[in-house]
């Protein structure tokens, strides 16, 4: 499979290395490698372009934000805290190869997102397959699509 398809973001760059036959690149946020694979991929380019395009501070962002789900541990992909340390942005990234031209897959990851907000409590929600990108803002438990990403910073 081609880890590295062409998205609908910026090209970036990335420090790489192979390791037991595995394609590792740098996580900026974590400070270490991470196995690339096609979430990855998607993940590491919303990354950059919330902080060169959306203004987002590298510091506010949080990858694997644990939630709690009826007591089952959880995690959201991407999170961006406010000044305040509060959840401004929730991101969902899935998989290039994840279709979501298809409405019931589309729907799907929306109920995910939805039920990490629930807990999490975001003024944004975003989901990416890194080729589409579905913006929402979050108003008195109502998600509004937005036609852009929100400026965040």
């Amino acid at each position: 499979m081609n880890y590295t398809p062409k998205l609908n973001f910026p090209n970036i760059n990335l420090r790489a290395k192979e390791d037991n036959g595995h394609i590792l690149v740098y996580n900026r946020i974590r400070s270490m490698y991470i196995v690339l694979t096609p979430e990855e991929w998607v993940r590491r380019h919303l990354v950059e372009f919330l902080i060169l395009h959306c203004k987002a501070p590298l510091r506010s962002i949080v990858e694997e934000h644990p939630v709690s789900i009826n007591g089952m541990a959880q995690r959201a992909d991407v999170v961006v805290m406010d000044n305040n340390a509060r959840p401004l942005l929730l991101a969902e990234c899935k998989s290039p190869d994840i279709d979501f031209s298809n409405n019931h897959v589309l729907h799907e990851v929306f109920l995910q997102a939805s039920r990490y907000n629930a807990i999490i409590k975001a003024r944004y929600v975003v989901l990416t397959n890194g080729i589409q990108h579905f913006c929402y803002e979050c108003c008195n438990n109502e998600y509004v699509a937005l036609k852009h990403f929100p400026v965040l910073g």
